[in-house]
């Protein structure tokens, strides 16, 4: 087996990357991680050092790991300030540190791209030229972000701690429409969001979806001012220009949904997803003010409804928000996977994600008893 580093993703074959990537989650798809890069989101001058692993054999790709060398923690989704605290203070360097992720994106998915889905051997030499990269350019550790479950065992073996954490996710029982849905619901829970979806249609508002292909560039840059002022009021700018969205429309449009708001025919929101054959991703939101329940409507209600249109099982709105327990989302165990050349500091975190967990588990049973379902055991 031969093992590659590559600098930029454009090194690698489009067609042989997203042929091990197959139909999952579209944040790790050639097509956006590339774009990524050409736009300038993913640089060396934002933190973001392309590392990506190969395996080839007999002139085949046959394994490969998105893979970051970083100067900071911003845009993971795994918080570890804690950890580079603790290095400062102890007269160590935590960065540069590597990192294995869709940048900017916490939504869980394979991590270790394998030919064959069964070929361990290759998994394992993966991680293994993971931890020798970092060994070699002085980096700190390694992290996994947002592995899938089945990942964990090989990066268990490969000696990375595993750290539990939880989302909220929405699952489809097959529903005909977003009533049967609500049926699910105990009266009171049902009557809010009922509630919730009348406050919008009374206030005027109506919404658009719209495809890829069909978002011109206009309509982009009303959407980006939309997101971009939300991200403004909590003090920093989007983590992808407007230029990379552009790009979406051009590259991978069967990966891209927006939902607009309208107000007398003028967008007042807005609401970008991404999506793979059977999930719906709710990534960015945005607004021109405030207007009762269009947060919940636009990225919540809106998107449940075109999962069972659609056919979709599983819609994942992103990080936190306990408010979306009443909107119908299940929370759900989500992971991460870390190794650190230190071993004392190894030692200590190990020690720390253990208890971490045990909290991790008794929160997830708390939200879980908040359930608006009438019979929340059935439900994820």
């Amino acid at each position: 087996m031969d093992v590659c580093v590559h600098h930029g993703i454009a090194e690698i074959s489009r067609d042989d990357w997203n042929d091990l990537l197959g139909t999952d989650c579209p944040f790790l798809r050639h097509e956006f991680l590339c774009l990524a890069e050409a736009t300038g989101c993913v640089s060396p001058e934002r933190g973001w050092s392309p590392r990506h692993l190969t395996i080839t054999a007999g002139g085949r790709l046959r394994a490969a790991m998105p893979l970051y060398e970083k100067s900071h923690s911003w845009g993971e989704f795994v918080f570890d300030w804690a950890w580079a605290n603790a290095y400062e203070q102890a007269g160590l360097s935590y960065y540069p540190k590597l990192v294995s992720a869709a940048p900017f994106t916490p939504a869980p998915g394979r991590r270790l791209l394998l030919a064959d889905a069964a070929d361990t051997e290759a998994a394992s030499a993966l991680l293994r030229a993971a931890i020798a990269l970092a060994k070699e350019t002085g980096c700190s550790s390694v992290h996994v972000q947002f592995p899938s479950e089945a990942e964990l065992p090989l990066l268990q073996k490969a000696g990375l701690l595993i750290r539990k954490d939880c989302q909220f996710h929405w699952h489809n029982h097959d529903y005909r429409n977003f009533d049967e849905f609500l049926d699910t619901f105990t009266s009171v829970k049902r009557k809010k969001a009922r509630r919730d979806r009348r406050k919008v249609r009374e206030s005027g508002i109506r919404f658009r979806r719209i495809k890829g292909a069909e978002i011109d560039e206009q309509t982009w840059s009303v959407v980006y001012r939309l997101i971009s002022r939300t991200f403004m009021m909590r003090g920093s700018l989007p983590y992808y220009n407007e230029a990379f969205f552009r790009g979406l429309s051009e590259q991978m449009p069967e990966g891209i949904l927006v939902i607009l708001a309208e107000l007398d025919a003028l967008p007042v929101a807005a609401a970008v997803f991404f999506e793979s054959e059977e999930i719906l991703y709710g990534r960015y939101w945005g607004s021109d003010g405030h207007f009762d329940a269009l947060h919940f409507e636009t990225c919540y209600y809106q998107g449940i409804d075109y999962c069972i249109e659609t056919g979709k099982q599983i819609f994942e709105p992103g990080t936190q928000g306990e408010h979306k327990i009443s909107r119908g989302f299940s929370p759900v165990s989500t992971w991460s996977a870390h190794w650190l050349a230190h071993p004392q500091f190894a030692s200590a975190i190990e020690q720390y994600l253990n208890a971490e967990g045990k909290d991790v588990d008794k929160y997830i049973d708390a939200v879980g008893s908040r359930s608006p379902y009438k019979n929340p055991g059935e439900q994820p």
